[in-house]
């Protein structure tokens, strides 16, 4: 896999690859990421074609994506994290 491109944003990072057959992005912010993976074609076949293909709204909903994400891990966290105010003691046999 190689990286054929970054797409300018001021919140993400966002990298284009190429292996083999397929093209790739990846959307990186804070401890997130996404990666859409797309088979190559006559019309999307290379960096420009994915230039064209991150457009306005699919940015947006990759955002939307983030946020959603961090609502299921800040879930989690708080299920798997003891309540403010509960005392944990190490059970004594």
């Amino acid at each position: 896999m190689r990286i054929i491109g970054d797409i300018p944003h001021p919140s993400m990072k966002i990298t284009v690859f190429k292996m083999d057959n397929k093209l790739s992005v990846k959307f990186e912010t804070g401890l997130y990421e996404q990666t859409f993976k797309f088979r190559e074609s006559n019309e999307l076949n290379g960096f420009d074609a994915m230039q064209r293909l991150v457009d306005e709204q699919f940015i947006q909903e990759v955002l939307e994506g983030f946020a959603k994400l961090h609502q299921v891990k800040n879930a989690a966290m708080g299920r798997f994290l003891p309540k403010a105010g509960e005392e944990v003691f190490e059970e004594i046999i």
